[in-house]
């Protein structure tokens, strides 16, 4: 008699019990994260590569299962192929009969990765990414990089890779809250042609960018925000000022607690400027944000936040509630967070890879699916990427974002996915 295996299993992480009952087509919670080359990416050498990167990683071979009370992963040998691209950007990734939670592909120069959120968080997916690249590149050039080892900077164990580390720091015994956020501003307009994501990508000199915010005594994070924050403010109303300009800003949670884990371990912050009765210089709007990631980006005000989303799972009558009755009231509890922050700021940060691969590299970008507007950065060497996303067919806030930053001596390289706004016309302020 023939024995199903029996498979291993592991509930999904906290961050991730939102996305099931929120992904849709509109919005599928997938991000990318990208690279361009400087030769053309060549398909057979890039299947090898995420062959090896699968070994060391393999909970992405993993598989959304549907449970009575709880979703869940579970383990799978399926081996997923790279394949040229042919979809719009963070397309709809999870679907029944294809299990697999994540993506590669490649378009000429460029090979992306595209997960569903459920599965990892950008610092998870960036380490398996740049793994999958040092492999590729090997594969690709085994004279050149003959003797080379593809290696990253990440020593965690398979255990400690599949920590749900939310778990981990829960701690009922702290009974602190948060302040509640205050509702919005909204940005409104007709939607992109087929519901199709717009993509505004500008390409910037990291120096110079670091220099603008330096001189004003702010991270990078923080006086991008404000800049977004004022272009944001270009296209409202006086009545729209009412409610604030609210921008929420992910929050790596690995920055705060120990852990090596490739799962999920994010939080959020939503940082708030009210432009009622004031007409503020970009200077002013970067001293507030500042101030307000200072007070929010405390391990206690982080520490607040992690109880208060893992209270649910740990509460023993939630735990038996059938799983489409918590699929209703976490769309819902989700439906009604969506009203308290106007747009979402992503910073990844710097993207280092080996010296051995260096030469093959020219920059990354970063992009995010969302129902409003998204900015997501990363940089690599000296070229910083910014990338808008976006489900309107407006493009008023991103073309004053940039209009500001050459207004500033800052050059921008802008490309788009957008029919109508070719590179040179899209910076010019």
């Amino acid at each position: 008699m023939n024995r199903k295996k029996i498979r291993n299993w592991s509930p999904l992480d906290n961050a991730a019990k939102i996305f099931p009952p929120t992904s849709d087509e509109a919005d599928p919670k997938v991000f990318r994260f990208s690279c361009c080359l400087t030769e053309r990416v060549e398909e057979p050498p890039l299947q090898r590569a995420l062959a090896q990167t699968l070994e060391e990683f393999p909970s992405f071979r993993n598989v959304l299962k549907r449970g009575v009370f709880w979703y869940y992963l579970e383990e799978n040998s399926i081996r997923p192929l790279v394949k040229r691209e042919d979809m719009p950007p963070c397309s709809l990734i999870y679907r029944a009969a294809s299990p697999a939670l994540f993506r590669v592909t490649w378009f000429e120069h460029k090979i992306s990765l595209e997960v569903y959120h459920v599965l990892t968080d950008g610092t998870g997916a960036m380490q398996f990414f740049k793994l999958l690249l040092c492999y590729y590149l090997k594969e690709r050039h085994p004279e050149a990089l003959q003797g080379y080892t593809p290696l990253i900077d990440y020593s965690a164990s398979r255990g400690e890779k599949g920590r749900d580390s939310f778990d981990q720091y829960y701690n009922r015994r702290i009974k602190g809250k948060n302040a509640p956020d205050k509702p919005a501003y909204q940005l409104r307009g007709p939607g992109s042609p087929e519901g199709r994501l717009q993509v505004i990508e500008g390409l910037v000199p990291a120096d110079r960018l670091l220099q603008a915010a330096h001189r004003r005594h702010a991270t990078l994070t923080v006086f991008l925000t404000a800049v977004l924050m004022q272009a944001v403010e270009g296209v409202m109303r006086v009545r729209d000022k009412k409610k604030p300009v609210t921008i929420t800003v992910p929050v790596n949670l690995r920055n705060f607690f120990e852990s090596q884990s490739a799962r999920n371990f994010f939080s959020i912050i939503n940082v708030a400027y009210s432009f009622q009765g004031r007409e503020p210089d970009l200077d002013e709007i970067v001293q507030s944000v500042g101030m307000d990631f200072k007070q929010r980006l405390t391990q206690e005000f982080l520490q607040n936040r992690l109880n208060a989303l893992s209270s649910l799972e740990h509460n023993p009558i939630a735990r038996v509630v059938p799983l489409p009755v918590k699929d209703f009231f976490m769309k819902a509890a989700y439906n009604i967070s969506e009203r308290n922050y106007t747009a979402a700021l992503s910073n990844i940060g710097r993207v280092d890879m080996p010296a051995e691969v260096q030469p093959y590299i020219s920059y990354f970008d970063v992009l995010t699916s969302t129902k409003k507007l998204q900015l997501c950065i990363c940089s690599y060497q000296n070229v910083l990427a910014l990338s808008f996303s976006s489900a309107f067919a407006g493009t008023d806030v991103q073309r004053l974002f940039f209009q500001q930053l050459t207004a500033l001596g800052i050059p921008v390289e802008i490309c788009s996915n957008i029919e109508g706004i070719p590179p040179e016309e899209a910076p010019n302020p």
